[in-house]
């Protein structure tokens, strides 16, 4: 009963399956290989960007953390929630490869950026002229570290607050995917006819070994970002192991059905837990879920081989039984039906 991460669960056979295909002979290395060819032109075509420069890295970290260095200079600052990724997860990892530039937290439910706290930010930056750090760049988290989502119309509301500013916008799709489906959208809608300018296209956590796509609209910032890539040490010689995941994860859809499945389970996870009059703290819009209930639940659970994380980490099994503990629970592509009903039943 596994639960604690989306980043736990299994890689997708199909995209092993081609893992093997990509090992057999040859291939030129550092991106140059035909795989990645397919890979951009995939790309380019779901996201109707005929000219969007399509970089793989191997991690969320460096695909957010080189896009904003892309975006925002060492004297300004990214604007983003407070409990987005690129601030409670990624050990400083944007301020370092942008040189130093800083984060400006604002607020919104559900780990959403409400436009009244994105404007007030944007009104007071840099008001001071050269003593003040100056605006920089936008970064949403679609969908968000609470499990919410941005629609189409709230990231365009946002964008076009900051565009008003000559602020770019940033998106930060570890899961981009579970978003999207729930959605309807296309993925155009969700970010470059939004405002977005550059992408962070997750696929580690919906069945990938370890890829993900940076998506930059704008072709004129491919090169600065093909140096900055090999600068930080990102870039693969054996790029094929990547190029074959990417393009094993976006043909016959393979990333969408994967991501539906996350959110199915999820939802049905959702459902037993309001039965069993668990309080949902956030809405269950993709494909995490958190959740507060007594603390006996918990021991239950966690004593029949249940994982998944307190939310706070720092809340304890010792206490009274009817205490309640709040959890984070993350549902991924294999997570079965079979698997949610033994939590529940555990529960």
């Amino acid at each position: 009963m596994w639960f604690s991460s989306d980043n736990a669960g299994p890689v997708a056979p199909e995209v092993m399956a081609a893992l093997g295909a990509a090992n057999a002979g040859y291939a030129a290395s550092y991106g140059a290989d035909p795989i990645m060819a397919r890979v951009t032109a995939k790309i380019r075509e779901i996201f109707e960007a005929p000219e969007a420069a399509v970089y793989l890295v191997a991690t969320g970290t460096t695909a957010n953390a080189l896009s904003l260095a892309m975006l925002c200079p060492p004297w300004a600052t990214v604007f983003c929630h407070r409990n987005a990724h690129i601030e409670e997860d990624e050990c400083a990892a944007p301020e370092f490869y942008t040189g130093g530039a800083k984060l400006t937290l604002l607020d919104g439910k559900d780990a959403k950026i409400a436009p009244e706290s994105l404007a007030r930010a944007l009104q007071f930056t840099g008001r001071g002229g050269v003593h003040n750090v100056q605006k920089g760049a936008l970064s949403l988290t679609n969908a968000t570290e609470n499990g919410a989502i941005y629609t189409a119309a709230e990231v365009s509301e946002l964008a076009g607050l900051a565009k008003a500013h000559h602020v770019p916008a940033h998106m930060d799709g570890a899961r981009f995917a579970n978003a999207l489906v729930r959605l309807g959208c296309t993925p155009a809608e969700l970010t470059w006819k939004a405002g977005v300018d550059i992408l962070s296209f997750g696929g580690t956590k919906n069945g990938l070994m370890g890829v993900e796509a940076v998506v930059i609209f704008d072709p004129a910032k491919a090169w600065e970002f093909e140096l900055r890539r090999k600068r930080g040490g990102h870039l693969f010689s054996k790029h094929r192991y990547l190029s074959a995941q990417m393009d094993a994860y976006l043909t016959d859809g393979l990333w969408l059905r994967l991501a539906a499945a996350a959110n199915a389970a999820a939802d049905r996870l959702a459902e037993g837990l309001r039965a069993r009059q668990a309080r949902l703290l956030h809405p269950v819009q993709a494909n995490a879920i958190f959740a507060a209930f007594p603390r006996a639940s918990h021991k239950r659970a966690l004593q029949a081989g249940a994982h998944y994380y307190f939310w706070p980490f720092n809340q304890s099994l010792e206490g009274p039984d009817d205490e309640l503990l709040s959890c984070r629970m993350v549902c991924n592509w294999s997570t079965t039906a079979e698997d949610v009903d033994n939590l529940l039943n555990a529960l």
